[in-house]
């Protein structure tokens, strides 16, 4: 089986002081999470807001991360485009920097057919060695990577995993069904993380884990070893919680939590823009009934 990323995987958010990329609290953020038991951090996923930093600025979050990780736990960068060539771009300066692997997410926008997924992700995998997990999200990208794209894909040496958030669990059984152990399928959405390793996916990209890292590295740990009751308890107890990081678009829930609980300042880059205050009140309202806040 091809050396692959499990457990829990956090999608990292990017933290910004008056407009600019905040280093010192991403390096912060880097040892909260090795303290609480992380398996693997992204750094200019989704939830880092990577549509919105400048090429400069998407390659210094990877390299501030990678440094401050010092290799305890792995990287594994964010480097997806809706251009190839700027993905490989991406992708070799991530390998430069000594990214462990990275994640690519499918060219959103221009919704290439499923010849040109395979035509993409084949070009960067020639271009670059390293290990690449595929993203599937169609609903920000505009297309679905069907499932027999994703196995022709899956023959490629350095693809290892696939991030998956069609939302569709017949569709990632499909996946996993199909590819077997040519493919480590990771849940893209925390609600469906448990139900996805229930039919042998291996963990999660998350969002939940920048507030409660601790508890969703203990869940996907508890499913990978078996103990299908405890993970079970600790997926209800969460739930609720990975609801409420999307009353609105991710990453804006996320980073407000993380300002009420004091951890961040919550700035977001427009076109995002600060959460509503009767969402804002239910998300406090969450994180009160959690018990992360009194």
């Amino acid at each position: 089986m091809k050396k692959s990323f499990e457990g829990s995987i956090v999608a990292m958010v990017t933290p910004f002081q008056d407009g600019k990329v905040d280093e010192p609290k991403i390096r912060e953020l880097v040892e909260f999470h090795v303290k609480n038991g992380t398996d693997a951090i992204v750094p200019c996923g989704t939830t880092g807001e990577s549509p919105t930093l400048s090429h400069a600025e998407h390659k210094r979050v990877v390299e501030v991360t990678i440094e401050a990780a010092a290799g305890r736990i792995p990287v594994v960068a964010g480097t997806g485009s809706n251009s190839t060539a700027e993905a490989i771009e991406l992708t070799q300066h991530a390998k430069k920097a000594g990214a462990d692997g990275v994640l690519m997410v499918c060219p959103y926008y221009n919704k290439p057919t499923q010849a040109g997924l395979i035509a993409h992700y084949t070009a960067v995998a020639a271009a670059v060695d390293i290990p690449i997990i595929m993203y599937n999200i169609p609903g920000r990208t505009g297309v679905n990577m069907l499932t027999e794209t994703v196995a022709v894909l899956a023959e490629l040496p350095s693809v290892v995993g696939m991030k998956e958030a069609s939302g569709s669990l017949e569709q990632m059984t499909e996946v996993i069904s199909l590819c077997g152990d040519r493919l480590t399928v990771v849940s893209g959405d925390d609600t469906l993380t448990l139900p996805l390793m229930a039919v042998g996916g291996k963990g999660v990209i998350s969002v939940v884990a920048n507030i409660v890292p601790k508890e969703t590295a203990e869940m996907t740990r508890a499913a990978l070893n078996g103990d299908w009751k405890r993970a079970k308890e600790l997926h209800l107890r969460l739930f609720p919680l990975c609801k409420a990081m999307f009353y609105e678009t991710n990453p804006i829930p996320v980073k407000t939590a993380m300002q009420l609980l004091g951890r961040l300042n919550g700035e977001l880059r427009l076109p995002l823009c600060p959460m509503s205050q009767a969402n804002r009140d239910k998300l406090q309202k969450a994180l009160r009934a959690y018990g992360l806040l009194s």
